[in-house]
């Protein structure tokens, strides 16, 4: 159990308020099946150009889309991430806009664990200000929260946070996030289910939660960090 008395509530997505099985077998699969398609059909779209270039440079390979063999390129490149987990910021933005018609088509629909709901009403009810901070791009965070299971949570999330803040895994990336909320780190409690990114919030001021849910990897840490299950765990 966590007592928490402070202002804000910073949440992890995958293996915290998602499973870590609907992120990868079905999120990262429907952006695999979907993103030849997506990528040739907006080869004239200058976003989308720019996304595959700066991803082409992180892969090292030329990202012209709009030449058959570019394209493929592109696409196994991003699969490659994809397969690796690696946090690269224009694959998450690409991901975000082929996994937007997927939600706004009904395809896709958003996993939450049962206590989620009920404890971000309960939190929000309570003058909680709750944010998000995940690898996911923005874009693709509002789409997540707004087609789940439960229905759409946004209402009760003031805010969103991805790579472009800065890496999960860094310290200096937790200050970003308490300067923009404009509080103190001790007054937001971070939960995720990632030790490392539980350290460097921890570094940084913030007090510190992991959340051990069905699905996740053992946890470590180089911090003792108190452990919960269900987000009703946390006591305000």
């Amino acid at each position: 159990m966590i007592i928490f008395s402070g202002q804000a509530i910073l949440l992890d997505v995958e293996g915290t308020t998602s499973s870590i099985d609907f992120v990868y077998d079905v999120l990262f699969a429907y952006a695999k099946e979907h993103i030849a398609d997506y990528l040739q059909s907006h080869a004239s779209d200058s976003t989308v150009v720019d996304i595959a270039q700066a991803l082409g440079q992180e892969a090292g390979i030329t990202a012209d889309i709009s030449d058959g063999e570019g394209c493929t390129r592109v696409v196994l490149a991003a699969i490659n991430l994809m397969n690796k987990d690696v946090k690269s910021t224009p694959l998450k933005a690409l991901q975000g806009r082929i996994w937007k018609s997927g939600f706004q088509s009904g395809k896709l629909v958003s996993h939450v664990f049962d206590d989620v709901p009920q404890s971000l009403t309960m939190w929000n009810t309570s003058g909680i200000d709750i944010r998000i901070y995940s690898s996911g791009s923005i874009e693709a965070q509002k789409l997540f929260f707004s087609h789940t299971t439960a229905g759409d949570l946004t209402n009760h999330l003031r805010g969103h946070y991805d790579t472009t803040t800065g890496p999960k895994r860094e310290t200096e990336s937790y200050k970003r996030i308490a300067d923009d909320i404009g509080l103190n780190p001790e007054q937001i409690l971070f939960l995720s289910d990632i030790g490392a990114e539980l350290d460097a919030a921890r570094v940084a001021g913030m007090a510190t939660g992991a959340t051990i849910r069905p699905g996740n990897k053992p946890f470590e840490s180089l911090y003792d960090h108190d452990q919960i299950e269900t987000f009703s765990d946390v006591t305000l």
